[in-house]
């Protein structure tokens, strides 16, 4: 809400609304509007796939107030500006799920592209297990799924729909032994 003056008045939900994030925002906070569609994060987003071969990946189910709300992805965001998207996966599945940097390793990542926005998925293996932790209001819950059981789930419908190929590049990961 925009008050009078140059100051923005942060509003705390009213008893019984559902959850949505307080505070300030970051530049990079923001929608981008093209001829495919609009889109979060000014500057991309990203988001972190974290694989645990025993437990398998880590899903964050949305909060039900931010876009397709209610469904099940990646826990990640809007990234700063200047920020590379390994980065940006990392600080936002921290931020999300209490995800700890040294305790997974890059595997791969893969880039959605619309030519004035861009997600990359940012995919790692868990080598220390750690238990996830809803760290803001952006998740309604954090779970491992087994990797035969995501696609199952009511899915983010674009993390739906690069779920096979995904799944695909990490099956392939643990076929080369990473």
């Amino acid at each position: 809400m925009r008050q009078t003056g140059t100051m923005e008045k942060i509003v705390p939900p009213s008893p019984g609304d559902p959850r949505r994030p307080l505070g300030p925002r970051d530049p990079g906070d923001a929608w981008v509007e093209g001829d495919r569609g609009k889109f979060w994060g000014r500057f991309g987003s990203a988001g972190l796939l974290a694989h645990d071969p025993k437990k398998g990946v880590l899903l964050q189910h949305r909060a039900t107030w931010s876009h397709h709300g209610g469904t099940w992805g990646l826990p990640g965001g809007a990234l700063h500006q200047g920020e590379d998207a390994v980065t940006g996966a990392l600080r936002e599945a921290h931020e999300e799920a209490a995800v700890p940097e040294e305790s997974v390793k890059l595997l791969f990542t893969s880039v959605f592209d619309v030519g004035y926005w861009s997600y990359t998925t940012v995919a790692v293996r868990v080598l220390e297990p750690f238990e996830p932790a809803i760290n803001d209001p952006e998740s309604i819950e954090l779970l491992w799924i087994p990797v035969e059981e995501v696609a199952s789930i009511n899915l983010h419908p674009t993390f739906a729909a690069s779920w096979p190929e995904l799944r695909g590049r990490l099956l392939d990961g643990i076929g080369d032994g990473y």
